[in-house]
C-alpha cells in the first residue's frame, strides 16, 4: 500500500493539474521514500528505522492531504496498473550479467594476491 502511494505521489509531482505546494511535498517525500540515503541509517538499533515507520507515512498522509481526492484516487489507479504491469527479464538479465562481469573481473584483478 506504501509503495502504491509513493508511485502515486511520485506520478503527482509531476502532473501539471495539482497545486504546487502538493507537488513540492509529494515529490520531496517520492524522494525521500525511493531514496537509498535514510535522515537516520539503518544499521542505528531501534531508531535506524524510524524514519522508515514514522517520516514516511506522516509524508505520505501529508501529501495526499494536499491533492484533489479526485487526483490522488486517479494517481492510485495509475500507480496499481504500473505496479502489475510486465516486468522486464532481459534487465534483469542485463543486471545480473553486470553484477558477473563484476565478481570475475574483482576475483581476475585479486587472484594473484590471494593465491600467494
Amino acid at each position: 500500500m506504501a509503495k502504491r502511494d509513493v508511485m502515486a505521489l511520485w506520478l503527482a509531482a509531476r502532473d501539471p493539474r495539482v497545486p504546487w505546494l502538493a507537488k513540492l511535498v509529494a515529490g520531496a517525500v517520492a524522494a525521500y521514500a525511493l531514496s537509498p540515503i535514510d535522515l537516520i541509517p539503518d544499521f542505528l538499533p531501534v531508531i535506524g528505522y524510524l524514519d522508515d515507520l514514522v517520516i514516511v507515512p506522516l509524508g505520505i498522509m501529508l501529501a495526499v492531504s494536499l491533492i484533489p481526492a479526485e487526483l490522488i484516487s486517479e494517481f492510485r489507479a495509475e500507480a496499481a496498473r504500473r505496479a502489475s504491469g510486465p516486468s522486464s527479464k532481459g534487465g534483469l538479465a542485463f543486471v545480473a550479467a553486470i553484477w558477473l562481469a563484476a565478481a570475475i573481473g574483482l576475483a581476475w584483478l585479486f587472484w594473484p594476491l590471494v593465491s600467494r
